[in-house]
């Protein structure tokens, strides 16, 4: 800025007021933009801050540049994972990539160290051509720019999921991958995905996720509360969530046309999330009841995908559309079984707790449950917090219950 005032006020001595006005118009953009950049450190430091955001296919980078103290820079890189690699080992390669043409500061901040610390800070020293330190920020405005900048990477990554999930070019690829690759007769244009959830055998749910057209259907989501399983048999749970949701199919192929529900739909593929134990039992069900639907296990490892009475998986190699529309239908089961789990295991403990309590019916129970949400900010209240919602002395009982050693019980 000095420098453009400097020049305007020389040219403008030889009375060039044309080129003077450009430099004076150049001077308050750059004061404008200086004004823009966050101050982020009371120390006039400089050093990049990397935030890394990632699933089992795809990763985003988010980069802030600080130069004396002030965000100066931005950038975010989306990037396809080639290889399988830890978040730690992944964050390596990526500040290696990061530095070829930029020449790194004398600090790197990162939501993660890399694998190999000081390698990579030998590295980096080089073409630096001086020493170079990578850290995790653990406390102070750094952390706090750190979590802002892990939020930006975590929005970002969500928005690029939903473009390329609403990208129609894109879905009738993955459609045509998954049929080439596991040798369906048809496009799966109707996919349903099973998942179990529990904790030690307690409150064992299932979710069914339906995806057509590779767009989840909200409205033919199902959830399956485990009844004839004890203990911890994730195995003898999914066979039973598939025995009742087919056995439902065949009902409704008798049911008249205006009383079949949405179980009256058949899938195109079955997909199963775990490996040939799990998919054993899907095979098992569909025989019984003499269904002949294409099933499918995901192993771990994603790119996996086990096939009846076939000994290797398949393997679909990164970066191909049917893996991105497996892992989305993977995770939205996954995410809807656990929801249900925890809703269940809420309201167990909710009985377990409030029951005894003098006073407190099933619709007191409801009023505390919807005014603080859980257990565990019921026992965050006071006394006089619980008395806005349930009469004086119920409240001193409730207060009492959450805590001494009954609660626990």
């Amino acid at each position: 800025v000095d420098r453009l005032r400097a020049e305007m006020a020389d040219v403008a001595s030889r009375q060039e007021y044309e080129a003077a006005a450009r430099l004076r118009d150049q001077a308050t953009a750059v004061e404008k933009a200086l004004a823009r950049q966050e101050l982020v450190s009371d120390r006039p430091e400089t050093f990049d801050l990397v935030a890394l955001e990632e699933d089992d296919l795809e990763a985003v980078l988010v980069v802030l540049t600080v130069v004396k103290g002030r965000v100066t820079g931005r950038r975010t890189i989306v990037l396809d994972k080639v290889e399988d690699l830890t978040t730690s080992e992944l964050m390596g390669v990526l500040l290696g990539r990061l530095y070829e043409s930029d020449t790194p500061p004398r600090q790197v901040l990162v939501s993660v160290l890399p694998g190999d610390l000081e390698l990579w800070e030998q590295a980096l020293g080089q073409m630096r051509g001086s020493a170079v330190t990578v850290r995790r920020p653990q406390r102070g405005a750094k952390r706090r720019l750190m979590e802002t900048a892990m939020a930006n990477a975590a929005e970002e990554f969500a928005r690029h999921r939903l473009r390329r999930s609403s990208d129609h070019n894109a879905r009738a690829r993955a459609l045509r991958n998954l049929q080439e690759h596991l040798d369906l007769d048809v496009a799966p244009l109707r996919i349903e995905c099973y998942d179990i959830s529990t904790i030690q055998g307690r409150d064992t749910v299932g979710s069914m996720v339906v995806f057509e057209d590779a767009l989840p259907k909200l409205g033919d989501y199902r959830r399956f509360k485990v009844r004839s399983v004890e203990g911890q048999d994730d195995f003898a749970a999914m066979e039973e969530v598939l025995r009742r949701r087919f056995i439902a199919l065949l009902a409704s192929r008798d049911a008249p046309q205006s009383d079949r529900g949405r179980f009256a739909y058949e899938p195109s593929l079955v997909v199963i999330d775990g490996g040939v134990g799990q998919l054993g039992r899907a095979v098992r069900v569909l025989a019984e009841l003499e269904l002949d639907i294409p099933v499918v296990g995901l192993a771990k490892r994603l790119e996996e995908v086990y096939l009846p009475g076939v000994a290797d998986p398949v393997v679909i190699p990164r970066g191909e559309d049917a893996l991105y529309l497996l892992q989305r239908v993977r995770d939205e089961a996954h995410r809807f079984a656990v929801a249900y789990h925890r809703t269940l295991r809420a309201r167990r403990m909710t009985r377990s707790i409030l029951d005894d309590v003098p006073g407190v019916g099933p619709t007191r129970k409801r009023s505390l449950m919807r005014r603080f949400g859980s257990i565990k900010r019921m026992r965050e209240a006071g006394e006089q917090d619980l008395a806005e919602v349930v009469p004086t002395a119920v409240a001193g009982e409730v207060y009492r219950v959450l805590h001494n050693g009954s609660a626990d019980r």
